[in-house]
């Protein structure tokens, strides 16, 4: 194999999985350090040049870097259920206990460049290129249908899970850059908004309808059938205020709610820890249960028929559902919530205008400059892909916003700039480093739930209380440091094996070179990870080469300790992703990427 490219920034940004897993690339392992630290503001604003609400985020985010998280691999074999380092509680601790940072914020453009931008919809995708674009000196314009700033953050994520004050904190940041928000005014025209002069705009508006089940008695029940999203907005703006019995319909007064799905309790879409704390408040969960149709007497309705399948795999492993020979059952209800889904509606988009759509509602975009078929219209979030999440959205905001920045400055708008790397030495002494790379053996930490009691009282009452600095701190003890790389010089090695000896992982092998499916197979412990490129050094004296499974190593540091010649170093690794502004464009592109290796 070729000797690993370490100046690729692309190599390193893969070891740090919970960062490449992260639509926005947040620096994870740098703001867990900070907690550590007690370093709550600093934690904050890492957080806030990435993914813009660290508090709204800590509480409700996706949370992808967490399966991806290196904790939980490395455990599997000691521990009953290897746990992941809990990143997006940590999150919400750097939000819970950082002091006033509005200091750290950029300020209002002293001027503005001559440019308008109008962003439709006040959710996170257009908060965040408002967030990028309006300190450059854009005048950003934000319009949603809604008197206050959120998108679907607001509306449809229940107060006990996200508090308004979270909400009005981080959206007032953006707001407070000098952008013009004009709530309460819905856009019915594109062509109307063009007609303004906006020399751009984005479309963030979301994935407002939700879908509906058409079946036998939906029409004659209509008034006790609900739609999730719209029912959440319902319950929001106060239209709803009980439901007679039916985790948000039992916090407003119901006395029995059942969770039915389709298809297996392990293939919910929910997101796993949606599935925990329902269980945790005891809510039954049915699985793989068609529905048949909503049962009435006399227009009211009275249950729910549904169909008992079961899931069948055939010689490729596609699954397909089918009926399992048990009788159809009926579930007694007086109230129905639908929650299948969400899809896009774009009526307000005349389809002359310029902007093409696909056979599935969706524009037709760039999907790594979000640029319509109308050069000046951009899409983002649920808007432009279909219904994801808070943190996809905001990846969106970002890069629309550098081709937004591109555009109106003349630029190739499909050229993306390079990331900003840097790889800096750790070491303090010969067997010190600026870092704690002492592995913790603790299993995750519990959050602490409000009592049941006073939770379920009142669907204003936050749920989860958050860690408190003590468990936080152990909690980030527990954090891997994989953006503190493992980085070897070939010529300084003379091939004592010192590194294998330590290594507590057998990740590190010297071994004969070879193609990359033969080396794999050769090593001191098999890498069988083929989404993990292996680290392969340059040839040594004995034509030798050393490969490192970068899959398993927990970065402690063992090797370069040990190494008599310092061939081993431990470097931090810091990606900053290019954003709108400056440096976004080419006459004032940056150098390539500045790599610092050891000497």
């Amino acid at each position: 194999m070729q000797p690993t490219n370490v100046a690729d920034p692309t190599h390193f940004h893969k070891v740090v999985d919970c960062q490449w897993a992260c639509p926005a690339h947040t620096p994870v392992p740098e703001y867990i350090r900070l907690i550590a630290q007690g370093r709550y503001s600093d934690a904050y604003m890492v957080n806030w040049v990435s993914n813009v609400f660290p508090g709204i985020l800590g509480r409700t985010c996706d949370r992808p870097c967490e399966p991806a998280c290196r904790r939980g691999r490395v455990e599997e074999a000691n521990a009953e259920k290897p746990e992941p380092v809990a990143i997006c509680r940590l999150k919400r601790v750097a939000a819970d206990y950082k002091g006033d940072i509005r200091a750290q914020l950029p300020r209002p453009a002293a001027q503005r460049n001559g440019k308008r931008v109008a962003c439709i919809g006040a959710g996170p995708a257009s908060l965040t290129v408002a967030r990028d674009l309006a300190p450059l000196g854009y005048a950003v314009t934000v319009f949603d249908a809604d008197a206050k700033g959120g998108g679907f953050m607001r509306t449809q994520v229940p107060r006990f899970r996200l508090p308004e004050e979270v909400i009005d904190e981080e959206v007032g940041y953006i707001l407070d850059l000098g952008v013009d928000f004009r709530g309460g005014q819905r856009i019915d025209s594109m062509r109307a908004l063009l007609d303004h002069g906006f020399d751009a705009v984005f479309v963030g508006c979301g994935a407002p309808r939700g879908r509906d089940l058409e079946l036998p008695g939906r029409q004659e029940a209509a008034a006790h059938i609900h739609v999730g999203i719209d029912w959440l907005a319902s319950v929001y703006f106060g239209h709803v205020t009980k439901v007679a019995r039916c985790r948000s319909a039992r916090r407003m007064g119901a006395h029995d709610v059942t969770v039915i799905v389709r298809s297996g309790f392990e293939e919910m879409r929910a997101s796993p820890w949606e599935k925990e704390d329902a269980m945790h408040e005891g809510i039954p969960i049915l699985n793989y249960h068609v529905p048949l149709a909503f049962v009435h007497e006399n227009d009211t309705l009275t249950g729910m028929r549904f169909q008992i399948v079961e899931a069948r795999y055939d010689a490729r492993g596609k699954r397909s559902l089918v009926p399992s020979g048990q009788p159809d059952v009926l579930i007694e209800c007086d109230e129905v919530l639908i929650a299948v889904g969400q899809e896009n509606a774009f009526p307000w988009i005349e389809r002359d205008c310029g902007i093409e759509f696909g056979g599935d509602g969706l524009p037709l975009l760039n999907r790594t400059t979000f640029q319509s078929t109308r050069r000046e219209v951009f899409f983002g979030g649920d808007a432009a892909l279909g219904p994801k999440n808070i943190i996809t959205a905001v990846a969106h905001g970002h890069e629309a916003a550098v081709s937004i920045d591109r555009l109106l400055h003349g630029e190739n708008v499909t050229r993306r700039p390079p990331p900003h790397v840097n790889l800096l030495s750790q070491k303090m002494g010969i067997h010190e480093w600026s870092y704690d790379n002492a592995v913790s053996n603790d299993l995750r930490f519990k959050v602490p739930w409000e009592k049941a009691e006073r939770a379920l009282a009142s669907i204003k009452v936050e749920v989860e209380l958050g860690f408190d600095a003590a468990t936080a701190f152990k909690e980030a003890q527990r954090c891997l440091n994989c953006d503190v790389q493992t980085v070897f010089t070939a010529s300084q090695c003379i091939e004592c094996d010192a590194c294998v000896d330590i290594c507590p992982t057998d990740c590190i092998s010297f071994t004969a070179d070879g193609d990359e499916a033969d080396l794999r197979t050769r090593l001191k412990a098999p890498a069988k990870n083929l989404e993990q490129d292996l680290y392969v050094g340059g040839p040594l004296k004995t034509a030798r080469v050393m490969v490192k499974d970068e899959d398993v190593c927990l970065h402690c540091g063992l090797c370069a300790e040990r190494c008599p010649t310092g061939a081993w170093d431990m470097q931090k690794f810091l990606l900053q992703t290019t954003q709108a502004g400056e440096l976004c464009r080419d006459h004032k592109r940056r150098q390539p990427p500045v790599v610092e290796m050891a000497k």
